[in-house]
């Protein structure tokens, strides 16, 4: 096998790609402008007297203006996007800046201005005057100066995106956001080929004559084409297992699936290669916990001694109640695949709600344990997150945390009022996740009202 797939162009993070596709299409605009212009310099065609910005002089002095303003903007855009760059990675945590590096709205306002540098400085260039002729570029003139105010119009809206990019709700709302799009690629409805599709199914023992595919590269598992491996699964009538979900990490070497039986190993390593993504970062496609785990980054340094923001970390709590929900909501995966005659043809480690509910919850309780307030909406988050949670495992897992909260809060000394908050919210989430799991969401909102 040559290698497994690397991560393609969606996964990676780019902040050229559209500024040089943009800086072409200046050059394709100049070629256009610059055909009238042409035209009727030979006079093959005339333009109205109307349409002209003055003389040679004039032409210059307006380009050259026109060029200053541009080259110095887009310098300030650089210095902006390299400090807003900084405060994600401070304020954030680095793995989050590639949310703001692929923000369409930075790379088309870098991408605006260096196409309109690119095509005032080749008008600029074309306009000249000497002893036998002069050439005025009309036509691409006043397409410069369309194209210079479009930009500066954009980068009104250029401003607006940064200081709502940089707001901590929005922020952590976007992550939100893509977990629920990376819910429904994960989770597709596809009838009988659906995990779980037909509940009399049952895992057949597991086959001795089968051939181990090993990983030639080390990183992140980033994606796993289902569908592809379903297909080739049915097509040779085989059984594949990955044995890494995405988000794990995969060394060179290491088993990374297995064929039962190996008749036909060739074609399906090759299937493999081509269906697996590996990459040397954790991306949000199909890995819900590092969605998670964005959200419980941005928390536990709004936490942190240095910063001290209760504010977001509450916010934070709030939004990984939301997304617990959506994920819990979520179709059930045991991370069998069926072919459509019920023989189980692919199986993936699958990612259950019970992890999901310590990786969002664990480390903000550490971070906490001298943050009452932060302690009290744990506790409150859990109590209305149990009607939604309904399986034994996923209320385990709710009675687990919120067990282990009033353990963190009662180790530490807080004033009479505190403790008596923390107190009467612990007893109300107890009451919850004791009672039962047919209990409707108005419940928990009347008692935390």
């Amino acid at each position: 096998m040559s290698g497994l797939r690397k991560s393609q162009s969606h996964h990676n993070v780019n902040l050229w790609i559209v500024p040089l596709k943009m800086s072409l299409a200046a050059l394709l605009l100049f070629a256009i402008t610059m055909t009238p212009d042409m035209l009727a310099a030979y006079h093959v065609i005339h333009l109205p007297n109307w349409f002209t910005m003055g003389g040679i002089d004039d032409a210059r002095a307006i380009l050259g203006a026109m060029l200053g303003c541009v080259s110095t903007v887009l310098a300030l855009i650089f210095s902006v996007a390299l400090l807003v760059l900084s405060m994600v990675a401070n304020l954030f945590g680095p793995r989050l800046l590639y949310r703001f590096v692929q923000d369409w709205v930075t790379q088309a306002t870098i991408g605006l201005f260096m196409g309109a540098f690119i095509y005032v400085f080749l008008v600029f260039l074309v306009t000249h005057q000497d002893t036998h002729s002069s050439f005025i570029p009309q036509v691409s003139l006043i397409t410069s100066w369309f194209v210079v105010l479009a930009a500066f119009g954009f980068l009104v809206f250029y401003s607006h995106r940064v200081a709502m990019l940089i707001q901590n709700p929005d922020a952590i709302g976007r992550i939100v956001d893509d977990i629920r799009r990376a819910v429904d690629r994960t989770y597709p409805s596809n009838g009988a080929q659906h995990p779980n599709a037909t509940a009399s199914h049952t895992l057949p023992p597991k086959m001795t004559d089968s051939m181990i595919v090993q990983s030639v590269t080390s990183g992140y598992m980033q994606e796993i084409n289902h569908q592809l491996l379903l297909d080739g699964a049915n097509k040779n009538h085989v059984q594949i297992e990955i044995y890494f979900r995405p988000g794990q990490f995969v060394l060179k070497g290491e088993p990374l699936a297995s064929i039962s039986p190996p008749s036909h190993h060739g074609s399906l390593v090759n299937l493999i290669e081509r269906s697996v993504t590996i990459g040397r970062h954790r991306v949000l496609v199909q890995d819900l916990e590092f969605g998670v785990a964005q959200i419980v980054e941005i928390a536990i340094r709004a936490l942190s001694p240095a910063i001290n923001d209760t504010f977001t970390g509450i916010a934070c709590v709030d939004l990984l109640g939301e997304t617990l929900t959506v994920l819990a909501e979520a179709p059930k995966n045991d991370g069998r695949w069926y072919a459509t005659d019920g023989e189980l043809r692919l199986q993936v480690p699958p990612l259950l709600v019970p992890r999901l509910v310590k990786q969002a919850f664990d480390q903000i309780r550490q971070a906490a344990a001298d943050n009452p307030a932060v302690l009290i909406r744990l506790l409150s988050t859990i109590g209305r997150l149990a009607p939604r949670l309904r399986r034994q495992d996923e209320r385990a897992a709710l009675i687990e945390q919120a067990a282990a909260v009033w353990q963190t809060a009662t180790s530490k000394e807080c004033v009479e009022m505190d403790r008596k908050d923390i107190g009467a919210t612990w007893q109300q989430t107890r009451d919850l996740l004791e009672g039962s799991p047919e209990n409707d969401s108005r419940s928990a909102l009347k008692v935390f009202a």
